[in-house]
C-alpha cells in the first residue's frame, strides 16, 4: 500500500503529475462521449470552471506556473495499449464491447484540446472550446487537477510527521463510516467521488478500504483507472451534459420541450437497451416524469443528483405507479452530497419500496474536514461544465434553483417551457 503522508511530503519533485491517464476519468464521460461521437460530432461547445464556493480563493492558492504545467501534462497524455485493450475487450453491465472499434481508433489517436487560462477576482477563469467529443473529456481531469493542486497548497508546509497524523485521522473517520455502513443490510453503494477528490492516491486508498471493508456491498467505482487497476466494476451511466447541450441546440420551444428524451432516444439506440437510468432533474424532476412519453416507464430506473432526496424518490415512485410500473422492482440512485447520516435515513425509508443504491461522492474522497487551522482542507463546490453549444448558452435548472445557471432570461424561458414554478432552495456544500 502506497504511504500517502510520504508522497505528499515529496511534492518536491519537478512535476508530480496530478492526472496519469486520460482513463484517469468518470466511465459516464467515455460512455456519453462515444454517443456523442456517433450523434453529434460536430457541435461546437464551450466548457467552463465554475467555482460556487467564492470564499475559496483558488488563484491565490494555487500557483498559475504549477497549474499550467499539469493542464500541460494532461494535454501531453494519450491512451496506453493496456488501457485500451481494457476497454476493447473488458465486460461492462454484462455487455462485451461496450465500446465500438470506430470510437476505440478515434480515443486512441485522441490529444485533449488547447485551454483557455486567466485570473479574475481571485479566482481561475478555465475554459475549453472545440468539438464536443473532444472538449468534454477535459471536465474530469480540470477538477481533478484544481482540487487536487489546492490541497497540495493547503499541506505544503506540512512535515512529514503531521502529514503522517493527518491522514491517519481521515483513514479513521473513513473507517469509522464504513464500520456503520456495514450495519446495513443488503447495501450498494459505489464510489463517485473523481471529480471532487482530495487526490488520486486518497481516492485509490478509499476505494481499496471500501472493497475490504463492506466486500459485494461496495460495486465499484466511477473512476476507470481505478477500475482497471483494483479489477472493479466502472460504474456509470450519463450526466446532466446531454440534456444541456441538446437543449441548448434546440431551434424552438417545441423542439426544447422534447430535448431532454431525444438524448434518452439516442441513448437508447447506442447502448441497445442498456444503461437505462434515468437523470431527471435538468430541467425539474417533476416536470420531466409528467411529460415523459410512456417507453420511459420500462427503463431500469432513475438516478437523483439534486433538491430534496426523498421528495424526488416519492415523486419517481407515483410515476411508475401510475405508469402501471411495480417501484419495487425499480432501481434509485441517490448521489447528490451523500454521507453516512442521509444514506442510512434514504435507506430505512425507501429499502422495500423499490431498490435503492447510492453513489458516494465527495464525503468519501475528500472528507477533510477540521483537520487544519481555518477548516482549510473542507470540500468545497467546484463544477466544469458545458456553457454554450454552437454559439447558444447552455441551461441547468436543477430541483434546487442555487444549481442553476445559464443567462437570467434564458433560464426564465428554460421554466416557463418545462413548467417549473416555484422551487426549495438547498445549501450547495459539494
Amino acid at each position: 500500500m502506497v504511504d500517502i503522508a510520504t508522497r505528499v511530503h515529496n511534492h518536491n519533485w519537478k512535476i508530480d503529475p496530478v492526472v496519469r491517464s486520460l482513463i484517469d476519468t468518470d466511465f459516464y464521460k467515455l460512455l456519453m462521449c462515444q454517443s456523442i461521437f456517433r450523434n453529434r460530432p460536430d457541435t461546437n461547445v464551450v466548457f467552463s470552471l465554475i467555482n460556487r464556493t467564492k470564499s475559496v480563493r483558488l488563484a491565490e492558492l494555487i500557483d498559475e506556473g504549477e497549474l499550467r504545467e499539469q493542464l500541460d501534462h494532461v494535454r501531453s497524455l494519450s491512451l496506453k495499449r493496456g488501457e485500451s485493450t481494457w476497454l476493447r475487450g473488458n465486460t461492462f453491465y454484462g455487455k462485451r464491447q461496450m465500446f465500438r472499434p470506430d470510437f476505440m481508433e478515434w480515443f486512441e489517436n485522441l490529444r485533449l484540446p488547447a485551454y483557455h487560462l486567466e485570473k479574475r477576482d481571485g479566482q481561475y477563469e478555465l475554459t475549453f472550446e472545440g468539438k464536443w467529443p473532444e472538449v468534454m473529456l477535459w471536465e474530469i481531469p480540470a477538477l481533478a487537477v484544481i482540487m487536487e493542486l489546492r490541497s497540495r497548497a493547503i499541506l505544503k508546509d506540512m512535515r512529514k510527521f503531521e502529514l503522517q497524523v493527518l491522514y491517519a485521522r481521515a483513514m479513521t473517520r473513513l473507517w469509522e463510516k464504513i464500520e456503520r455502513l456495514r450495519n446495513i443490510p443488503d447495501l450498494k453503494i459505489a464510489d463517485f467521488g473523481t471529480r471532487r477528490r482530495h487526490g488520486y492516491l486518497w481516492q485509490d486508498w478509499c476505494v481499496q478500504a471500501m472493497q475490504e471493508g463492506l466486500g459485494s456491498a461496495f460495486t465499484g467505482t466511477s473512476n476507470c483507472l481505478i477500475a482497471m487497476k483494483r479489477d472493479i466494476e466502472a460504474i456509470g451511466t450519463n450526466a446532466h451534459e446531454l440534456p444541456m447541450v441538446y437543449a441548448a441546440l434546440a431551434t424552438d420551444d417545441a423542439r426544447l420541450a422534447q430535448a431532454p428524451y431525444q438524448v434518452l432516444a439516442d441513448w437508447h439506440e447506442e447502448h441497445d437497451g442498456n444503461l437505462r437510468i434515468i437523470l431527471p432533474d435538468t430541467y425539474g424532476t417533476e416536470g420531466f416524469l409528467k411529460n415523459a412519453p410512456a417507453w420511459l416507464a420500462s427503463w431500469t430506473g432513475i438516478r437523483i443528483d439534486s433538491g430534496d432526496p426523498a421528495a424526488a424518490a416519492e415523486i419517481a415512485i407515483r410515476w411508475w405507479k401510475d405508469q402501471g410500473e411495480d417501484p419495487r422492482e425499480k432501481l434509485v440512485i441517490f448521489s447528490d452530497g451523500l454521507d453516512v447520516e442521509m444514506i442510512e435515513r434514504l435507506y430505512a425509508q425507501f429499502n422495500g419500496r423499490v431498490k435503492v443504491s447510492f453513489g458516494w461522492g465527495t464525503n468519501l474522497t475528500n472528507d477533510f474536514r477540521g483537520f487544519v487551522p481555518g477548516d482549510a482542507l473542507a470540500p468545497f463546490s467546484l463544477v466544469c461544465k458545458a456553457v454554450s453549444a454552437n454559439g447558444r448558452p447552455t441551461v441547468k435548472l436543477s430541483d434546487n434553483p442555487n444549481k442553476a445557471m445559464g443567462p437570467k432570461d434564458e433560464i426564465a424561458r428554460y421554466k416557463r417551457v418545462f413548467g417549473v414554478g416555484d422551487q426549495i432552495a438547498r445549501e450547495v456544500q459539494v
